[in-house]
């Protein structure tokens, strides 16, 4: 009969194990990802993160996991349950520790039930939640679900969803004048123009992997990475080790793109390379110049799938700006298991009328679409 193990470090657990459970086309849930994470101090309690990584084994035979933690704060989750929180504390009951599983620090779709098969994936998430109950831990939340573990959720998860602006190659382009061929004429001429600001400042661009990038690179990227969390006020979690880490455990998936002037860096930004998509994570930069931001965070980005042959770029939470430069409105998707019966169907009308509300969101935005013709609905933006 299958056995639930739960590990606080990921170390406990082969990598080789871990990764056979995926297909290895999302980083975020590699074994070298979350495990840097942790090995490199990214991770703290104090700061409301304690691993907690779901096992399922038949034997001595790992048949399904899950990148698990117990939370003691709901931030660096981009999935917000403060008011949840709020209400707990207002008749007196513990809503944290939660139990979450998903890739920290990272609003990315993405495997989260990492098994052999359906039957496995089934089995460790009724195991996951009969652990909860006997803990006494108020819920268990899945964040940013793909579309093929939904059907996992019964009827008692509660769903939530909200929108990201994604770029999708689904037309074919070849080139960055391709590409710009398919916009409304003004649009076309207005990124256009954003682009030119960038040149005539006298910015140039390199675009290194992991393997390619030197110390120096890092150091400044981890500079801007810093110096934007605090902006935000935000403390800045990750090191710059996990940085290096990164580099050297996934040397061809870190992406750097470094902006400079006088073979100085004034700017860059951090991005992980999937199977067929690009993943923009962090940006920061030392000047302050008129399109300096979607030059790096965007434009070189898209550059680099029509390079590559990437389908998919995916820049980053929130920002309904992205939608004039071509990032188009898709839903992700969250799953929430309330232990508190009555907690859980008070709270089920608020997630519907969220969901409704992000669809119709979604609606309005696309009225706002640059682009000539429609692009083709696609399972991402339902």
């Amino acid at each position: 009969m299958p056995a639930l193990r739960l590990y606080d470090s990921l170390d406990e657990i082969p990598a080789s194990a871990w990764d056979s459970l995926h297909d290895g086309s999302n980083p975020f849930i590699s074994h070298a990802f979350l495990d840097g994470l942790e090995r490199h101090q990214c991770l703290r309690e104090q700061w409301g993160w304690q691993p907690q990584h779901a096992a399922l084994y038949e034997g001595d035979e790992l048949v399904a996991a899950a990148p698990g933690y117990l939370k003691f704060n709901s931030h660096g989750e981009f999935v917000f349950d403060h008011a949840w929180a709020h209400a707990y504390a207002r008749y007196g009951i513990d809503y944290y520790p939660k139990w979450l599983i998903a890739a920290p620090y990272s609003p990315v779709t993405g495997p989260r039930l990492l098994a052999r098969d359906a039957n496995a994936r089934r089995g460790l998430l009724l195991a996951m939640q009969e652990h909860m109950r006997q803990q006494r831990w108020s819920s268990l939340h899945a964040n940013f679900l793909p579309a093929g573990e939904l059907g996992v959720f019964d009827k008692d998860w509660l769903e939530r969803s909200d929108v990201q602006f994604h770029w999708r190659n689904e037309a074919g382009w070849r080139d960055f004048d391709d590409f710009l061929a398919a916009f409304i004429s003004k649009k076309r001429k207005n990124l256009r123009a954003e682009r030119e600001q960038v040149r005539r400042a006298g910015i140039s661009f390199r675009i290194v992997h992991g393997d390619e990038a030197r110390d120096d690179d890092l150091i400044d990227m981890h500079a801007f990475y810093c110096m934007t969390q605090s902006e935000k006020g935000n403390h800045p979690a990750l090191s710059l080790d996990f940085f290096r880490h990164l580099a050297r455990t996934m040397p061809r998936q870190l992406l750097l793109i470094l902006a400079q002037r006088d073979a100085q860096t004034i700017a860059g930004a951090l991005c992980l390379r999937g199977g067929d998509t690009l993943y923009g994570r962090y940006w920061g930069a030392s000047e302050t110049l008129p399109g300096l931001h979607f030059e790096t965070c965007y434009y070189q980005g898209i550059d680099y799938c029509l390079r590559e042959g990437l389908r998919v770029f995916e820049p980053g939470a929130q920002g309904e700006h992205k939608i004039a430069r071509g990032f188009m409105p898709v839903l992700t998707h969250s799953r929430h298991f309330v232990a508190d019966g009555q907690f859980s169907e008070a709270l089920r009308p608020w997630c519907d009328e969220e969901r409704a509300a992000s669809l119709r969101y979604r609606e309005v935005v696309l009225e706002h679409s640059p682009f000539r013709a429609a692009i083709a609905d696609t399972p991402a933006k339902r």
